[in-house]
């Protein structure tokens, strides 16, 4: 047999052969995600409070005062306490599940979280939401404003407000502490907003105390944020229909 003969006898056993390597599935790949353990919906049964009071020890920073004098129309409280503490309560303080829900999430409830503008003034100072809750500005006041977050993990916006009744309906998409939010019109007005993915967090009031109600057990890292004190953080581990209560945080000067 000639070397062209024995070529053309070849040609045809090394397509079957290149042919049948491609038709070869690939292996499958399993993602890191589908490995990891399925949590179990949370039972409402089984689950636990956690409650307690931020406290403040020694004397509160003096209120600072305010110039409104720039608008005739601002007749709120000309001093602003960034402190304010109440019989050694500490208001204004977001106490919140830092770490322990693992890979749960949560669908944001359509409930509308009010934030006034009222006497010149954010009124509530702290507030909390859910990503993707609505969230709406009003205006009482005789005077324009303008709402300006500034933050660092969603988008930074600036809308005016008129007037007596103007209305701002915003969400606000990625989890963030302590977003800073402005009046460009009135440089003294300033509040802190907080987003979660999950609904475990609570602000306190003058007497200082917080709850956070519905979760499941397990053990967790609660943390306190003040705008000028700073975070302090604790581990708490909670059983099936526990009531932790008397759990609290201090701060001092």
């Amino acid at each position: 047999m000639n070397r062209t003969l024995f070529l053309l006898l070849l040609l045809p056993l090394c397509l079957v052969l290149v042919l049948a390597g491609c038709s070869k599935a690939p292996a499958p790949t399993v993602s890191a995600s589908s490995q990891q353990p399925k949590l179990p919906p949370i039972d409402p049964a089984t689950t636990a409070t956690i409650s307690g009071i931020v406290n403040f020890t020694g004397v509160a920073p003096a209120p600072e005062k305010i110039d409104m004098s720039a608008d005739p129309a601002c007749k709120g409280d000309n001093r602003w306490q960034p402190v304010i503490v109440d019989k050694r309560h500490l208001a204004n303080v977001l106490v919140y599940v830092k770490d322990g829900l693992g890979g749960r999430t949560f669908e944001p409830p359509q409930t509308v979280v009010t934030i006034d503008q009222r006497g010149c003034a954010y009124v509530p100072h702290v507030a909390a939401v859910m990503a993707g809750q609505p969230v709406e500005f009003l205006d009482e006041d005789h005077t324009m404003h303008n709402v300006h977050p500034v933050p660092k993990n969603n988008k930074e916006w600036n809308q005016a407000q008129h007037a007596d009744g103007g209305r701002v309906r915003r969400t606000f998409q990625n989890p963030e502490l302590m977003i800073p939010i402005k009046c460009n019109q009135h440089p003294w007005m300033k509040m802190y907003l907080s987003v979660f993915n999950h609904p475990y967090f609570a602000v306190t009031g003058p007497d200082g105390s917080f709850t956070l109600k519905g979760l499941p057990p397990g053990t967790y890292t609660i943390a306190a944020v003040q705008e000028k004190l700073g975070e302090k953080d604790q581990t708490i581990t909670v059983g099936p229909k526990d009531v932790k209560t008397g759990v609290g945080f201090a701060y001092q000067p």
